[in-house]
């Protein structure tokens, strides 16, 4: 489906056939498990940039304070 034609099922999807509500149904389940699966990995990589950062602070301030 073009997202034309989603966009003009989610605005009228009270006067369309079933063939399209499943479809954009379809669309909007594939797209969210995308999308969460697209956050996992992002948070993973946040947590393993902060744990370095913080490695790296720690012994740099110890480099600083003698």
């Amino acid at each position: 489906m073009e997202s034309k034609e989603i966009k003009d099922v989610l605005e009228n999807y009270k006067n369309k056939p079933n063939q399209s509500l499943t479809e954009v149904m379809d669309y909007l389940k594939n797209d969210f498990d995308s999308t969460k699966e697209l956050i996992i990995k992002l948070t993973h990589h946040l947590d393993i940039t902060e744990k370095e950062y913080n490695k790296i602070y720690e012994e740099y301030k110890k480099r600083i304070n003698g």
